[in-house]
């Protein structure tokens, strides 16, 4: 049995492992628990960490760090890539008020922690912990660590700064949560509705594309090539379809046209509306109805030698005689301009007689499979830029020190900018999406459970002593106040949409289960965009403002 002594007796990795798994499985049994309909989510780990950490079982502290850290960027690795193109989309539309009111959140917080600084309530080194752990901000812990390092602070000061972020850091997550069930109640916001206003809002403001069937009557027309139809190549509308003598047939752009021919197009009701001027009326057929040869189908594009050519350029499809009427990218369907390059997972509604389409599917791939093919060589090359790019120094003047996005901001940043890639070369950058919520899920439980066994040992004994106690309440103090106030505020004043000011929330505090809270109450992943498209800027905010505020008080507190 010395096998089972080594196992559990010693600080090996094995031991360290087994913590790890314990704290992932009774966390995530823990977070099923409802109570009131409300249940903790993926939060329930980190309280089964503190559970394990709590009874000093021994553990490899390096081993701890490694998967705290590397779980938290498999987590907003796989996050960027998931939420990445609704990112930019909510930039463009409400992104500039949802960041202007997560600034607010982060700067309302330190001028609070600044407070209990400057009344001498506490030091710095137990203030900057303090506003790390109640805004559940890791990197800014990380950042001001480092700055009090540069200021000479001892390692007394280390350890009141992680006692602090300990203390704070499970009120951060409950008091956002608290704060999303309080706007709940107050405003009484029926969520369901909320979140089909909120996808809603998400969709592309281009409707998608309908078809219709129109008569040529325009006798300006009889005689030229439908390519030269004056305004069809610059209103999005492609036609697909042409019937003359009873006969339906591909169009092709070198066709003549006659009177009495009917064509079937597809494109934007506007763009259909100012052709059907042109062409001369609205025909009684559908095209699509009438029976013949010429059917349509559903291309994926999968080859990587299609990857990143226009579609205008390819002769495949005039050589097969098909014509591309629609393409689908990311959930959004519209009709391709002469310049529109494809991407890995385009799916083109290729139109044609069948032994054609069956050629063309041939050149595009067509590979339903390699949608759910996992690409491990770029999920990893991303996570490597990621850390790169958190790593880069940003100067900023008036500081000693240069600020960085950190391990979670740096993944962060380059998912985002891939899944709006989609593929770079032969680099295909997609990941299915079962593996990318697995992955997800991995990376946020490794990580809270390593952030609650740390904390463990000596939360119970801080928190019960005198110190401990006002220590929470402080920390508590940082999470709420800037929370409620800017909730009530967005709500009542913007109107902003409850599923939006849920990942607002979770994103102003860079907090992961808070969003996944916020997902699960929702069920729906509009929070996520929210959260996306405040994320980068407030982790900036978070690891800048940690670092200015040791350099700030720190001195002044300790003189």
């Amino acid at each position: 049995m010395d096998w089972i002594t080594q196992l559990f007796a010693t600080e090996s990795v094995a031991r360290t492992v087994i913590l790890l798994g314990v704290a992932g499985a009774l966390g995530a049994a823990l977070g099923k628990i409802k109570l009131y309909g409300i249940s903790l989510g993926v939060a329930g780990v980190l309280f089964a960490g503190l559970l394990l950490g709590h009874f000093k079982l021994t553990f490899n502290h390096e081993v701890l760090d490694f998967v705290r850290e590397f779980g938290l960027i498999l987590f907003v690795y796989t996050l960027g890539l998931q939420i990445g193109p609704g990112f930019f989309a909510s930039l463009r539309a409400r992104g500039m008020i949802l960041n202007l009111f997560a600034a607010g959140i982060v700067f309302l917080g330190v001028i609070v922690a600044s407070t209990w600084i400057i009344l001498g309530r506490t030091d710095a080194a137990v203030g900057v912990g303090l506003l790390s752990g109640a805004t559940t901000n890791t990197p800014s812990l990380a950042a001001a660590s480092q700055a009090l390092k540069q200021l000479g602070a001892g390692d007394d000061a280390a350890v009141v700064q992680g006692l602090g972020y300990a203390i704070a850091y499970p009120f951060g997550i409950i008091g956002i949560i608290i704060t999303m069930i309080a706007v709940r109640t107050v405003f009484r916001i029926d969520v369901q509705k909320e979140v089909a206003a909120a996808e809603a809002a998400n969709r592309p403001s281009t409707p998608p594309p309908t078809t219709r069937n129109f008569e040529v009557r325009n006798p300006n027309l009889v005689g030229r090539t439908l390519g030269s139809v004056p305004g069809l190549a610059d209103s999005g509308v492609v036609v697909s379809r042409i019937s003359r003598d009873g006969v339906v047939r591909i169009a092709k752009p070198e066709t003549p046209l006659q009177l009495g021919y009917i064509l079937h197009a597809v494109g934007p009701a506007e763009g259909l509306d100012t052709l059907r001027v042109v062409i001369g009326t609205e025909a009684g057929v559908d095209l699509k109805a009438l029976p013949g040869s010429v059917t349509n189908r559903r291309l994926i594009v999968t080859k990587p030698a299609m990857f990143g050519r226009p579609l205008a350029e390819l002769t495949t499809f005039a050589q097969h005689q098909v014509v591309v009427t629609r393409v689908t990218r990311q959930g959004l369907e519209f009709t391709p301009v002469p310049g529109f390059r494809l991407q890995f997972g385009d799916i083109l509604m290729v139109v044609g007689e069948e032994p054609q389409i069956v050629a063309v599917a041939a050149v595009v791939g067509n590979s339903p499979k390699a949608l759910d093919t996992p690409q491990p060589l770029t999920f990893f090359l991303g996570i490597v830029l990621g850390v790169i790019v958190g790593f880069i120094p940003l100067f900023i003047p008036g500081l000693p020190a240069a600020v960085k996005l950190g391990l979670a901001g740096g993944p962060l940043v380059v998912a985002i900018i891939m899944s709006r890639l989609t593929t770079t070369g032969p680099l295909i950058w997609h990941v299915p999406h079962t593996a990318n919520h697995m992955i997800r899920e991995i990376g946020i439980s490794l990580f809270l459970a390593a952030v609650g066994i740390k904390s463990g040992e000596k939360f119970v004994s801080v928190l019960l002593g005198a110190e401990g106690v006002r220590w929470l309440i402080y920390g508590a103090l940082i999470t709420i106040v800037p929370l409620l106030v800017i909730g009530f505020v967005a709500r009542a004043w913007k109107k902003l949409n409850y599923a939006e000011l849920c990942g607002l929330l979770a994103g102003s505090m860079t907090d992961p289960p808070a969003l996944a809270f916020a997902q699960q109450t929702t069920g729906s992943d509009a929070p996520a965009v929210a959260y996306a498209t405040v994320y980068p800027l407030v982790m900036l905010l978070r690891v800048f403002t940690g670092q200015l505020v040791v350099f700030l008080l720190y001195k002044a507190a300790a003189g």
